[in-house]
């Protein structure tokens, strides 16, 4: 597999996205990086590391899309972008899939414009996986569309059924309705009208609503809202793991007592740490497009780079865009 890596995402780029394909190639993750960006710099960077040099391709791309740019207009107005030349890497077939810590707007932007959307999807999503007590779950969309209709719901909720399905190999993955309330009559109207669809939808495995409080309880494989309510819960759970991190190690730190007990702590806090890390996962990935585009943390280190590809390489070799494409091309 041979994976397009936007070189000048993430907030510290260029440096963990150099790291994280020197990782990738020597844990044999992929066959090929095409790193994109600057070459000048890229080609500096990239002096420090001992690696196989072919497996690494610098693709130059002179502009750089910052968090400032208007993601409706920067696939027109910067196309010599390391984003949107990392795009084109894709759709002509030399890369099978994309990684970028960079302004997800844009991402999604270039994304579209350059794979376009599947036959029959009336809008791409972003799908972020989630770390849970029990097992992984499958939220979308976390920001793609503020404003979504209610057959924007039940699409994600097919979308992420069939992203279940092929990825997780889950054959009948629950879906469940971010809602204030489990009742059928609780929500807005946008909501209510999901819910009453998503009941009569015989393709989908639909569970009913869920509060945000069960979010993290793993009952669902796949939660399914709007983007603007995905992204502020995706955002909040992130806030909160850190906040429950920081005030452990502040309280660790008090007195010889707290620093024993810390000790004896350490295996469990080691665990609950790499579970809730989001460079476990590496990044979400856009669906209903016809291409592979995962979009990492724009705080992304050199860890989450290489889970990133690892993960573009693994959605590749599952067959989702191909499995997605047949299911709506029938419809």
């Amino acid at each position: 597999m041979r994976i397009a890596l936007d070189g000048f995402g993430s907030d510290n780029a260029p440096f963990p996205e150099v790291e994280g394909a020197i990782l990738a190639i020597k844990e044999n993750l992929c066959e090929k990086v095409f790193l994109v960006g600057k070459e000048n710099i890229l080609k500096k960077e990239l002096e420090k590391f001992f690696y196989e040099k072919k497996r690494i391709e610098i693709v130059h791309a002179p502009e750089v899309i910052t968090m400032e740019d208007p993601p409706s207009s920067v696939a027109k107005q910067k196309r010599n972008s390391s984003i949107v030349k990392a795009v084109a890497l894709q759709k002509n077939g030399l890369a099978d899939g994309l990684v970028s810590a960079g302004n997800t707007g844009a991402v999604m932007a270039a994304s579209l414009l350059g794979y376009g959307r599947i036959k029959n999807i009336l809008r791409p999503a972003i799908a972020m996986t989630l770390p849970t007590k029990k097992k992984p779950t499958i939220i979308l969309d976390v920001g793609a569309n503020v404003d979504c209709s209610s057959e924007n719901l039940v699409q994600f909720a097919k979308l992420g059924s069939l992203y279940a399905r092929f990825f997780f190999k889950n054959e009948s993955p629950r879906v469940a309705l971010l809602n204030i309330g489990e009742e059928s009559a609780k929500g807005n109207e946008l909501v209510k009208k999901a819910f009453s669809k998503l009941s009569k939808y015989t393709d989908i495995n639909f569970a009913g609503n869920i509060e945000g409080e069960g979010i993290l309880s793993g009952k669902f494989e796949v939660i399914v809202c709007d983007g603007f309510v995905g992204n502020v819960m995706l955002k909040t759970v992130e806030g909160v793991a850190f906040a429950i991190f920081d005030m452990m190690k502040e309280q660790m730190k008090k007195d010889w007592v707290a620093k024993i007990g810390a000790l004896l702590s350490y295996p469990v806090y080691s665990y609950l740490k790499k579970k809730m890390d989001h460079t476990e996962y590496g990044g979400a990935l856009l669906v209903g497009l016809n291409g592979i585009s995962v979009i990492s943390h724009g705080r992304a280190n050199a860890k989450a780079i290489k889970n990133a590809i690892r993960f573009a390489v693994n959605i590749a070799e599952s067959g989702f865009i191909e499995h997605t494409r047949k299911y709506y091309e029938r419809l």
